[in-house]
């Protein structure tokens, strides 16, 4: 909802919290005002417009201070008269905020506390939500590094086991001596071959061919 109000000649289009510089108002910082001149309201879709103002409807602001705007200079001449005229001028302020605004009975500040509160609501809701997903991930993160550590556990046990097996079944090959199949004689162990040289035997020597004559034949 808001109002288009109208104060010190000027008009102004207001909400609730909407903070805003007037015309120099009679009033003290800290006060409550009534803004009665409502020429407008609007509530959604729903628009009524005053003649010149809006029955029933009420806008309540509250001072915040008493300001200065700044400074606007006003210079002025003649011509060929030698006159010049040079004014500054600083507007008195004083800041509203608007706090609620009523018409037949409806009230904007009431509309913007429950949508506030129905805001934090949804709000404590998501993070609830958030935190308990983030529970059960880590529950689950939990599980799993357990469950990847138990086996982890598992196998280097079991690698642990079968190292001295593996070493029992290697000492066994090396010190069992080679088999000869059943019923196959045995091999004959090599006989040193003769030596060879001016002092070898003579025996050992193949005999001299005897060269065939012609009365052999």
């Amino acid at each position: 909802m808001y109002a288009v109000i109208e104060t010190g000649g000027k008009q102004y289009r207001v909400e609730v919290g909407t903070q805003f510089e007037v015309e120099l108002l009679d009033v003290e910082p800290g006060q409550s005002i009534m803004l009665d001149r409502v020429l407008l309201v609007a509530d959604g879709a729903e628009a009524t417009v005053g003649t010149p103002v809006v029955g029933d409807a009420a806008v309540e602001a509250y001072v915040v201070g008493q300001e200065r705007g700044e400074k606007v200079i006003a210079f002025k001449y003649r011509p060929k008269a030698r006159r010049r005229v040079k004014k500054g001028h600083r507007q008195e302020l004083t800041v509203l905020r608007i706090a609620d605004i009523r018409y037949n009975g409806k009230s904007a500040a009431e509309g913007v506390a429950k949508a506030d509160s129905d805001k934090a609501a949804a709000k404590a809701k998501l993070e609830e939500a958030a935190a308990r997903q983030a529970a059960e991930d880590a529950a689950l993160a939990a599980k799993l590094a357990a469950k990847a550590e138990a086996k982890a556990e598992a196998k280097s046990a079991k690698a642990a086991e079968a190292k001295p097996k593996a070493a029992k079944a290697t000492d066994a090959t090396t010190e069992a001596p080679a088999e000869t199949p059943a019923g196959e004689p045995a091999a004959p162990a090599q006989t040193a071959a003769p030596a060879e040289g001016p002092g070898a035997d003579e025996t050992t020597k193949p005999a001299p061919k005897r060269a065939r004559t012609k009365k052999d034949e």
